[in-house]
């Protein structure tokens, strides 16, 4: 019986192994170098950061491909990162291309259904994350925001709480 298709003899496990922590070791030096945006929520430019780091790495530690040039290759992505989350602050345009605003669900017990549609929310996924915020009525609710990351916020009162939602809680979301 063949067993090439689980260990061939040519197999380099001790430099895979090697490698596997080189590269990890690589990722916290460049991420603490970076800081902690780029394990932020995913927008749009993380997940293309996510899954080219994923291939950048599994490329490294399966192929010919050396530890420094896959170093090199996620240095490089971390660096883009922090070049975009600077452009982000500093040009509120930039930030536009390349970021989701949040958008308005809720506003107040009104269920915004246009939002909903243009979202791609159910409903009933709606539903449960009123139920997960402890929402028994919808008049306790002051707002329910779709945000940048795609985590639904609720905000919602006691139901003896009469007081608005600051504006500035609110600011830069769609309505």
């Amino acid at each position: 019986m063949d067993l090439d298709w689980i260990y061939k003899t040519g197999d380099p496990l001790l430099e895979t192994l090697l490698g596997s922590i080189l590269i990890f070791i690589a990722v916290i030096i460049f991420t603490r170098i970076v800081g902690l945006r780029s394990f932020a929520k995913f927008t749009a430019y993380d997940f293309a950061f996510t899954v080219a780091i994923g291939s950048i790495i599994s490329s490294t530690l399966t192929s010919k491909t050396s530890v420094v040039y896959g170093s090199v290759a996620i240095g490089s992505l971390l660096l883009l990162t922090y070049i975009f989350s600077t452009l982000q602050k500093k040009i509120p345009r930039f930030s536009n291309l390349i970021s989701n605003k949040p958008l308005l669900l809720m506003d107040g017990a009104t269920i915004l259904e246009k939002n909903l549609s243009k979202s791609r929310i159910e409903k009933s996924q709606l539903m449960a994350k009123l139920r997960e915020a402890n929402v028994t009525q919808l008049n306790q609710v002051k707002a329910v925001v779709l945000e940048a990351t795609g985590d639904i916020s609720v905000l919602h009162k006691a139901s003896e709480d009469t007081s608005a939602v600051e504006d500035c809680i609110l600011a830069d979301v769609k309505s």
